[in-house]
């Protein structure tokens, strides 16, 4: 059904499942991606491909692929209503393989997280990239924002927190700014996606899940830069760092997601490794072959 504030006429929500070709392997990779994103990242397809996995990605409800006119933009109020769309997209790749790797970046990450913790013996492998796995920023101001949140999600969800953005990491990605990537833009636009009470309080409410501790039954591998940096003013320093995550939470956190948790830093990595420069992210595809080749089962 429609948020508040959708037209009827916004129409059914709906996930797009995306594959790089036709499925050769009984070893597959699902990716889901972050906030303000859809999966364009035809390198990563084609390094995973070189690994050995048959790669596949989803675009969950309201972003990219599928997001429908008059729909608000990633909006959502609990993030177990993804596990929809990750159902149906493994039911989809059990039909050609039987061991199937998640692959989660940033926002991506959080719900991957959650949902490989409810979903135990479903996966054989979980990595995640740059997860958002806690808020950044001071342990009082999230004590003071979560019970105001949370008060406000039942009556005023959609209700926009105008919040800055400084579009420094953009600058770091985006060809057109400067970057090295070439994005649609009417799939991934910042004026549409726009924080709002109730997809925020969802957020910590996963961020709280983590915090207790999940029980992610299968080996998962955390991959962050090895620096976050949030300076106010543009240095060309933002282009080898995490400038939207702070990387030292996101470590602290990892450990909490279950019994096998594999941390790798890595120098001058952007906040999506993989759109990092060429040779960071040569490092980041390097760790991910070496990881899966000792965990995740091999073609026999």
């Amino acid at each position: 059904m429609p948020a508040p504030g959708e037209p009827e006429a916004a129409g059914a929500l709906v996930g797009t499942l995306v594959r790089r070709n036709a499925p050769t392997r009984r070893r597959a990779m699902l990716y889901v991606h972050g906030w303000n994103d859809y999966f364009f990242q035809t390198h990563l397809a084609d390094a995973i491909d070189a690994m050995g996995l048959d790669f596949y990605a989803v675009d969950l409800r309201r972003y990219g692929r599928s997001l429908r006119p008059g729909q608000l933009a990633g909006f959502i109020t609990d993030l177990d209503e993804y596990h929809q769309e990750l159902d149906a997209a493994l039911d989809v790749l059990r039909e050609d393989h039987d061991e199937i790797c998640v692959m989660g970046h940033s926002t991506g990450g959080l719900v991957t997280s959650l949902w490989a913790d409810a979903r135990r013996g479903e996966i054989s492998a979980l990595v995640l990239n740059s997860p958002w796995l806690d808020l950044q920023g001071s342990p009082l101001l999230r004590a003071v924002t979560a019970p105001v949140l949370q008060r406000l999600s039942g009556s005023l969800p959609t209700t926009v927190i105008p919040l800055p953005n400084n579009g420094f990491y953009a600058r770091t990605i985006d060809a057109a700014l400067g970057g090295e990537w070439t994005m649609d833009q009417s799939l991934k636009g910042a004026e549409a996606f726009q924080v709002r009470v109730g997809w925020l309080a969802a957020i910590l409410e996963g961020h709280d899940r983590v915090g207790a501790g999940l029980g992610i039954d299968v080996p998962v591998l955390t991959l962050t830069s090895a620096r976050s940096d949030f300076r106010r003013t543009w240095d060309e320093a933002l282009k080898h760092a995490d400038a939207v995550l702070d990387v030292e939470k996101i470590a602290a956190r990892a450990i909490r997601l279950g019994p096998h948790v594999t941390m790798v830093r890595i120098d001058g990595g952007l906040h999506d490794l993989a759109l990092s420069a060429a040779e960071v992210r040569g490092v980041y595809f390097d760790e991910i072959r070496r990881w899966l080749g000792a965990y995740l089962p091999q073609e026999s």
